[in-house]
């Protein structure tokens, strides 16, 4: 008995622009799996917003963090649109719960920079994934080697969320405030 003859199946319908292939934002989702710059600029030209989510509720920054695509980490960051705190669905990550999460033990440093450039777009720390879990929760218990990336990582968020905190009383001066004249002095006394 031989198999039963099946037809091809039909090729997907055109885009947009009569064009088949691969929409802009598949292409983006793609370029952050594959930490490829050239197609993130083509997709980036084609996107107005850099959030587009997948199935599993992951953006373009999810993936550049899931398989760091250190490459195309900055550009995504940059972007006016991009949001570092998203979600996924799966376990709620945003992605700096994945880049905490995540060893990454053949490269040494590699969680460190990730989990840096990421807090240095305004992570926020204190966002909670489905487990009820801050990034910082996803550490192990303090160790004795103040050397380790997990020590690094943990002083950085608590460097972050102090950062945060004077910030949010007011009593931080902006490097771009107007020059103040040395000889405008203000007085007491008056």
């Amino acid at each position: 008995m031989s198999a039963p003859n099946r037809a091809a199946p039909p090729p997907p319908p055109p885009g947009e622009d009569g064009e088949q292939g691969a929409s802009a934002n598949e292409r983006l989702l793609a370029a952050a799996k594959h930490d490829n710059e050239d197609m993130l600029e083509d997709a980036l030209a084609e996107v107005e917003d850099v959030n587009y989510v997948d199935g599993l509720g992951n953006t373009a920054l999810h993936y550049a963090v899931i398989h760091a695509s250190t490459s195309i980490l900055e550009p995504l960051l940059e972007h006016e649109t991009c949001d570092v705190d998203l979600r996924n669905r799966l376990q709620g990550d945003t992605p700096l719960h994945i880049a905490v999460r995540n060893k990454w033990e053949d490269h040494e440093g590699l969680r460190l920079f990730l989990v840096g450039h990421l807090l240095e777009a305004g992570a926020d720390t204190k966002m909670k994934n489905r487990y009820h879990q801050r990034p910082i929760d996803l550490l192990p218990p303090p160790g004795s080697d103040p050397e380790s990336d997990d020590e690094k990582i943990r002083a950085a968020i608590r460097r972050t969320e102090a950062e945060e905190m004077v910030a949010d009383k007011g009593d931080v001066v902006d490097e771009d405030d107007d020059f103040v004249d040395p000889n405008d002095i203000a007085s007491d006394s008056d």
